[in-house]
This record gives structure tokens, C-alpha cells and sequence, in this order.
């Protein structure tokens, strides 16, 4: 069965830190590219971060360029996301997704950034 489990979500002042984990299982993980979506209320989900199936290249959208980071932990079956100087628009439900073959969604945990 496979299964995507994000973890690490909560409430944050702006200007804090939160580093959101992935846990895969079920399938190849080393053969997916991993990518962190959010979805803020009434927004549609965006593409926030990617990462190859090996670590070797990774992308992000303009508006946490410099502030968020993925890695990946092929050996743990384990992606993040390292988010650095949260702003409240970054406030949303962070869903994992791994992309290959097929394709699989995580169920999401809410990030809330706010004072």
C-alpha cells in the first residue's frame, strides 16, 4: 500500500522556522522525483519545491526562493522541506507528491504562520 505521510506542520510566529518531513512507503522511492505543493483557503494548490529522484537538482517558486529548501534521504525514504523566514502568506495546507510512473499525494499538514 502505498502510503505518504507529511509531519511537521504547526503554528509559527513570522520569521520562524519549520522543517516539514515526507515519509514514503509502498513503492520505489529512489526512482520518484519528490515536490511539495501547498494550498492556502480559496487558492488553488501551487508547485512550491522539487527534487529529482536523486537529490541532484532541485527547483522553487519565486516566492520562497532563498527561504525554503528540499532535500531528500533516499535511504530513509524521507523528503523536507526547510522553511526559513515564514511569512503569513505562506500559511497553507503543505501536501508531498511523488511523481513518476504515477502519481501520489500525501494528505497534507497545515502550516500556520502568524504573531
Amino acid at each position: 500500500q502505498v502510503q505518504l505521510v507529511e509531519s511537521g506542520g504547526g503554528l509559527v510566529q513570522p520569521g520562524g522556522s519549520l522543517r516539514l518531513s515526507c515519509a514514503a512507503s509502498g513503492f520505489t522511492f529512489n526512482s520518484y522525483a519528490m515536490r511539495w505543493y501547498r494550498q492556502a483557503p480559496g487558492k488553488e494548490r501551487e508547485l512550491v519545491a522539487r527534487i529529482t529522484s536523486t537529490g541532484g537538482s532541485t527547483n522553487y517558486a519565486d516566492s520562497v526562493k532563498g527561504r525554503f529548501s528540499i532535500s531528500r534521504d533516499n535511504a530513509k525514504n524521507t523528503v523536507y522541506l526547510q522553511m526559513n523566514s515564514l511569512k503569513p502568506e505562506d500559511t497553507a495546507v503543505y501536501y508531498c507528491n511523488a511523481w513518476g510512473f504515477y502519481i501520489y499525494w500525501g494528505q497534507g499538514t497545515q502550516v500556520t504562520v502568524s504573531s
